[in-house]
């Protein structure tokens, strides 16, 4: 029968785990714990192939526990009932260690469903998720368990794994491995922290490989057909598409145009040219601004002939977009000034429009006065001095000038009108 490389290299001990050296090193904090024999319910938290499952494989061999695996994909309370059945008999002379694998994909009765067990004991509960717990798991599975977060794997840990993988399938064939030199480092590289992923990529290479004379011949290039674009990790829905485009966001504000292209280009090698679209457009009026008012206008255009040309071709005007954007001059007023009017209407600070400005077709019987406004441009320099406020709020400022050029000349300009 068929046993895929990825499993049979799993690792029996946490001395051979690439990788989660934050919380398996010697003094991490989750090594710790599983040396002392007493583990809580826990929620493994990461990107897939980092060694999740691993490592609750692993807890459940050094505590002498049953391991019980389900994925909430398909699993359901009946399965669950059915682990809670086994307790207490031969089954299960040591106790359950359940690994409950996508558990984002329970609902919140499925969840409920364990937290009896969760409490007394019974059944440790180790599950694991590759979307934010905060966001997926219940307050009550997550307040009874510790959240360990295990992070993409570095290349120069997951090559130990491509070169473990190598040796093995050479040793299954009794072949020596004629490995040209960066073959391993980049298959290691380009799976992006995902050394499941990078082992099957080696079984693939492996099976595809020149034998001649008792050698095979792994090349680079070989690597290169078989890996293809597999060190991305994208979901347009989950937290990778969030963490690049914030990753977006924050490079353009930062100033940074070579970390904005980077995190563009991942947004548009997955293909999601809306999402980079509605980023870019953002940043111009967010972090650009009335620093350089034209950016807005500059961008649009931009972002209209990506939408009507369609990727690849789209990526030519959004990284003359992002690169405009990463090095024009920056200023939030625009922002700081929305927010602070919009916190004040929140707070119900509103009040009656002044008569002023109210419709002019309101004017006549039993109104308490005529309007009285007062028409900006019949005045020198198209201003007069007139409340627009409601009386609540007619000494608030919400708008502060930036240190710019561009509103500093508005401010000079403004200033110089009103003393005269």
């Amino acid at each position: 029968m068929y046993r895929p490389l990825a499993d049979e290299i799993r690792p029996q001990s946490l001395d051979d785990v690439v990788g989660q050296k934050h919380i398996l090193g010697s003094d991490g904090m989750l090594r710790r714990i599983v040396e002392s024999g007493q583990i809580p319910n826990m929620v493994f938290y990461g990107p897939s192939g980092t060694g999740k499952t691993t490592v609750a494989s692993i807890i459940a061999s050094r505590t002498n526990r049953t391991l019980r695996r389900l994925n909430a994909t398909t699993a359901g309370i009946a399965d669950i009932r059915n682990i809670i059945a086994e307790l207490d008999t031969i089954l299960t002379p040591g106790g359950v260690l359940l690994y409950l694998d996508e558990i984002q994909y329970f609902n919140k009765k499925q969840q409920q469903s364990l937290l009896e067990f969760m409490e007394d004991g019974r059944i440790t509960v180790i599950a694991s998720t590759t979307e934010n717990p905060y966001f997926y798991i219940y307050n009550a599975v997550l307040s009874r368990s510790t959240v360990f977060e295990f992070k993409q794997v570095p290349a120069e840990e997951a090559v130990k794994a491509v070169r473990r993988a190598i040796g093995i399938l050479s040793a299954r064939e009794q072949v020596t491995p004629e490995l040209e030199p960066g073959t391993a480092e980049y298959i290691a590289t380009v799976c992006g922290g995902d050394v499941r992923k990078a082992v099957n990529a080696v079984e693939l290479l492996f099976s595809a490989a020149k034998r001649e004379a008792g050698a095979v011949y792994l090349t680079r290039r070989d690597a290169e057909a078989i890996s293809q674009r597999s060190a991305m990790r994208y979901d347009r829905a989950g937290d990778d598409h969030y963490d690049i485009v914030s990753a977006l966001m924050k490079s353009l504000r930062g100033s940074d145009p070579d970390a904005a292209l980077h995190y563009l280009a991942r947004l548009l090698e997955a293909g999601d040219l809306t999402g980079a679209c509605r980023r870019i457009l953002c940043s111009a009026s967010e972090d650009i601004g009335l620093a350089y008012p034209q950016a807005a206008a500059i961008v649009k255009a931009c972002v209209d002939s990506a939408l009507q040309l369609g990727l690849p071709e789209a990526q030519l005007p959004l990284a003359e977009a992002v690169i405009l954007l990463a090095t024009a001059p920056k200023s939030n007023s625009v922002v700081a000034a929305i927010q602070a009017a919009t916190a004040d209407v929140r707070a119900g600070k509103a009040g009656p429009i002044p008569r002023e400005l109210q419709n002019v077709h309101a004017d006549g019987t039993g109104f308490e006065r005529e309007q009285g406004y007062q028409y900006p441009h019949s005045f020198p320099g198209h201003w007069v001095r007139q409340q627009y406020l409601p009386d609540e709020l007619r000494n608030a400022h919400y708008y502060h000038y930036g240190d710019n050029k561009t509103e500093q000349a508005a401010r000079a300009y403004w200033e110089q009108i009103k003393r005269k």
